[in-house]
């Protein structure tokens, strides 16, 4: 990749914009009079904000926010990073960082939920995916960068932040109010359901391909080496580093395409195949997505449903389907720049589109149905009153503990039957084999 955006933007900050016009090998290489004309308008702005301003602006902030601008306008993805944003951004994706535990974008100047991390104090707070946050602490986020607001939600240890939440289905915006704290990110987790291991992954740091050898072999252990499926559930994973996605897809793949890259100089794409080795022995794999479910949770779910590896169960993933690359510029940050689109095994974009689940299942919440009263034994008069305590072999019972016996998790639930339904049909076809 030739670094057009490193030599301009080091040369700005390190000198005045009259050199950058001429420092830059990429206008030396393609001049034009009107390329130059507006680089001339740039230095003449900047020059009149330094000197007029109402207060004094540091050039370094005017700089910053000048490339901020220019990269913003081309996506919500594209921005600059600062040397400490780029440490902290380096720090989250090795697995820890302070902070509220949320992953967030930026959509018509306000800032979006994609979604919240597992055990985080905003997960405990109730922020869900799809949610607006419109007002930090009071004051709005409209006219930030996506950068300056995450700066915002970041602080120190055990401080609050109030945010304004916009929820689909309410009728007006709500305060919630978060303590921040060090977010210890534990990618993976798993637990054996009957002999189906259910993995749950939070996000794709650099421990997350690890993570899932450690436990799925931990949990064959436990379960003295028989495996009926996995289960692996991507909702609200925001997703993280490609070649973690790539490691994951191909733990599960055996072999082909798992995803591919497509920039803007054919050459630059990039195409990644998977490796013989299948960590589920073959045994059936449903993937749980939502509208949470992010960039490297679309590659794994993409992938997986290519191959006809896996039912995908849930709903709608979130449709992230860009690459975002960190260009360093030389000890003044770096800039996180969309350079490629991703595309699955099957050749399909699902940027803004999102990966369409198998079977779709919405997380249902069950309701008490309002309707007439049945009647019953009790509601007839003169019926036979039973002391329950003096009942033979009574036990006194706890009236409350199967009041809602509704499962929690009704996608995961709806996973478990199908998984049953699915070895039940596999062992048949052995049995008559």
């Amino acid at each position: 990749m030739r670094p057009v955006a490193y030599t301009f933007a080091k040369t700005i900050i390190a000198g005045t914009i009259a050199f950058a016009i001429t420092a830059s090998p990429a206008l030396a290489q393609n001049p034009t009079s009107e390329t130059y004309d507006q680089l001339n308008l740039f230095g003449d702005v900047f020059e009149r904000v330094r000197k007029d301003y109402v207060r004094e602006v540091e050039d370094s902030e005017l700089i910053e926010n000048a490339i901020n601008g220019m990269l913003k306008t081309l996506d919500p993805h594209s921005s600059y990073m600062n040397q400490k944003t780029l440490k902290e951004m380096q720090v989250q994706t090795r697995g820890e960082f302070g902070g509220l535990g949320i992953e967030v974008t930026m959509e018509n100047g306000v800032v979006k939920v994609v979604s919240p991390i597992d055990e985080t104090p905003a997960w405990r707070a109730g922020i869900k995916a799809g949610d607006y946050i419109t007002h930090l602490d009071g004051e709005p986020v409209q006219g930030l960068t996506l950068a300056q607001a995450v700066k915002k939600m970041r602080g120190p240890v055990n401080s609050d932040l109030t945010v304004t939440v916009v929820r689909e289905g309410n009728s007006s915006p709500f305060d919630v109010t978060i303590t921040r704290d060090v977010i210890q990110i534990q990618s993976v987790r798993a637990r054996l359901e009957g002999d189906v291991i259910y993995l749950r992954v939070t996000s794709f740091t650099e421990k997350t391909t690890s993570g899932i050898y450690k436990q799925v072999k931990r949990m064959k252990q436990e379960n003295d080496g028989v495996l009926a499926g996995v289960i692996l559930d991507l909702r609200n994973n925001p997703g993280g580093l490609l070649d973690q996605a790539v490691a994951v897809s191909d733990a599960f793949l055996d072999d082909g395409r798992i995803v591919s890259t497509r920039a803007r100089r054919e050459n630059d794409g990039q195409l990644f195949m998977a490796k013989s080795g299948d960590l589920a022995d073959g045994k059936p794999i449903i993937v749980l997505i939502n509208g949470g479910s992010a960039s490297a949770s679309e590659i794994v779910a993409g992938a997986l449903q290519d191959h006809k590896r896996a039912i995908i169960l849930g709903t709608k993933s979130f449709g992230k389907g860009s690459v975002q690359t960190i260009i360093p510029l030389s000890g003044r940050g770096a800039i996180r720049m969309t350079t490629a689109l991703y595309y699955t095994p099957s050749g399909n974009s699902i940027q803004a589109k999102g990966i369409v689940p198998d079977v779709e299942v919405e997380q249902s919440v069950v309701q008490k149905v309002d309707g007439p009263k049945r009647r019953s034994e009790s509601d007839l008069r003169g019926h036979i009153e039973v002391d329950k305590n003096k009942a033979p072999g009574a036990a006194k019972t706890d009236t409350t503990a199967n009041k809602d016996e509704a499962p929690k998790d009704y996608q995961l639930s709806y996973a478990l039957d199908l998984m049953r339904s699915l070895n039940i049909l596999s062992n048949g076809n052995s049995q008559k084999n």
